[in-house]
């Protein structure tokens, strides 16, 4: 089978993508910060196959020729690392520039590598939804929405995925994004990532649900998508991947069905109407293959991996 590199290969959504492809009987080349940190590697080095065809390799999302090792003899290039922080200390540190520079330097690799047959990227539906249009019951956001950034986790995923579309375009590189939308299910990595940590808060004595409405898609299919958008030769451009389009306060309620005894808060956050929902095309991410896990199947997994995990506090527990 082929050789591919997965970067920041840690994560939530990369560590299911390696277990994938390791499973399919890729070999696999992955980037990680550190490779000391057992909280970064032991989870990874665990998969089966993993001892024969998972090498880990270090690398710097903000050093430029950093992944020129890890992309070197691999056939296709899972580009996955980018932080995902909903309050940074530091917006421009720790959100634009990895998601930015670190996005440039590995596809400068990607470049000068001439065995890379695709890149496939991980973007993010926030660089999709945000354009000034209204989002209601009856506007379907689809592939052609570019988000006008009015966060900087929204600026980072927009500014990182125009600018990777202008750098391919410019070196011939055939390249495919994933846009998933709030991924949840269960965890491979020892530590709470941002997403997951949606579910914890409700479940973990929060007394009231924010008033938001967003599209949630299961983190293995997520994971698979990136598998289809590679091995199917007429993939291309981009793919919104959202199971379903939901309000906090329906979380809840489907919390409330599977955990009947569990402390769920009442009220939402503020007094406002609810953000209305919308919809959000699934034409091309079934065209591409994907099966979509439903909404109450990845929320009662998410809920089972944090307790598996500990993430709860102790009084909370059930």
């Amino acid at each position: 089978m082929k050789t591919v590199c997965v970067t920041g290969a840690s994560g939530y959504i990369a560590s299911w993508l390696v277990k994938f492809l390791l499973e399919r009987g890729y070999t696999v080349k992955a980037s990680v910060r550190d490779l000391n940190d057992p909280k970064k590697t032991q989870h990874l080095l665990a998969l089966d196959g993993a001892k024969e065809r998972l090498r880990l390799i270090k690398a710097n999302l903000l050093e430029e020729g950093s992944f020129d090792e890890v992309v070197d003899g691999c056939d296709g290039v899972f580009h996955t690392a980018s932080p995902f922080y909903s309050a940074a200390k530091d917006p421009q540190s720790e959100l634009i520039d990895p998601a930015l520079k670190g996005t440039l330097n590995v596809l400068g690799s990607c470049a000068k590598t001439p065995s890379v047959k695709r890149v496939v990227l991980t973007s993010s539906m926030a660089a999709v939804y945000f354009n000034g249009k209204p989002r209601t019951p009856d506007v379907v956001v689809d592939e052609t929405w570019w988000s006008d950034p009015e966060s900087w986790y929204v600026l980072s995923k927009t500014l990182a995925e125009d600018a990777a579309w202008k750098f391919v375009k410019e070196k011939g590189i055939d390249m495919v994004s994933i846009n998933p939308a709030l991924v949840i299910g269960p965890l491979l990595q020892p530590t709470l990532n941002t997403s997951s940590a949606a579910i914890l808060n409700l479940i973990n004595g929060a007394e009231t649900y924010p008033n938001n409405t967003v599209g949630w898609i299961n983190v293995k299919d997520v994971a698979y998508a990136h598998i289809l958008a590679f091995e199917n030769p007429s993939a291309n451009g981009r793919y919104n991947l959202a199971e379903r389009v939901a309000h906090y306060s329906e979380i809840v309620e489907i919390l409330r069905q599977l955990y009947p005894t569990m402390q769920l808060p009442q009220k939402c956050a503020d007094d406002k109407p609810f953000t209305p929902k919308f919809q959000v095309s699934k034409e091309r991410a079934i065209s591409l293959g994907v099966e979509f896990t439903p909404l109450e199947e990845g929320i009662k997994e998410t809920v089972e991996s944090l307790k598996e995990k500990n993430f709860f506090k102790p009084t909370r527990a059930i």
